[in-house]
């Protein structure tokens, strides 16, 4: 599975292609997506999206469905590509998690708006809010979602720092979700590879 900066039909591999590379390299792809996972405090974790999990997540889904046509290839390319960084952010699917279903019920009602509640903070630089849900709202009245799409945008000397080690945390400042972890030096260089 090659980047090359932007996923198009033609630089999808086939079906047959995809079962057999999948079985050679499936534990890299996993280990890829792990080292680019970060948990904020016990129930929400943030997946850091790149090029090859959206290429991933796009031949799995083209082989679950057995979608072969141009037209279903191209909306599931719709779909995902969205999520890969463009050079000036980073991407991630936030998931909330609360394994006991009432107390998730409760949870997502009490965290309505957290998604534009979570930041990124590079050292020496203000807070990066993030930018959520950009395809489709999803939260009501009544409860917000247990899966986001969020993007932080950087400035160049927030992205220049970053590249030159600067340390840099992930929280949210919501009032029911109060939360920050530093992200580890083996996740922030993968991450800062999503800079151009």
């Amino acid at each position: 599975m090659q980047a090359t900066g932007k996923i198009t039909a033609d630089s999808l591999m086939t079906l047959e292609a995809y079962s057999k590379w999948r079985k050679a390299h499936k534990g890299e792809i996993l280990a890829h997506r792990k080292l680019r996972t970060v948990g904020l405090g016990e129930h929400v974790t943030l997946l850091f999206e790149s090029e090859l999990t959206m290429r991933y997540q796009i031949q799995e889904m083209l082989r679950i469905e057995k979608i072969f046509e141009e037209e279903g290839i191209q909306q599931e390319i719709d779909a995902y590509a969205p999520l890969v960084p463009d050079g000036s952010n980073w991407k991630a699917t936030m998931l909330i998690e609360y394994p006991d279903e009432n107390e998730r019920r409760r949870e997502l009602k009490r965290l309505i708006g957290v998604e534009d509640r979570m930041f990124v903070e590079v050292e020496g630089h203000p807070r990066v809010y993030a930018i959520a849900d950009e395809d489709l709202d999803r939260e009501n009245d009544e409860k917000t979602s247990a899966v986001h799409f969020v993007r932080f945008e950087f400035t160049p000397a927030m992205r220049a720092a970053v590249k030159a080690g600067a340390a840099v945390k992930v929280g949210c400042d919501h009032t029911n979700y109060p939360a920050h972890v530093g992200i580890a030096p083996e996740t922030l260089a993968s991450l800062a590879g999503d800079f151009r």
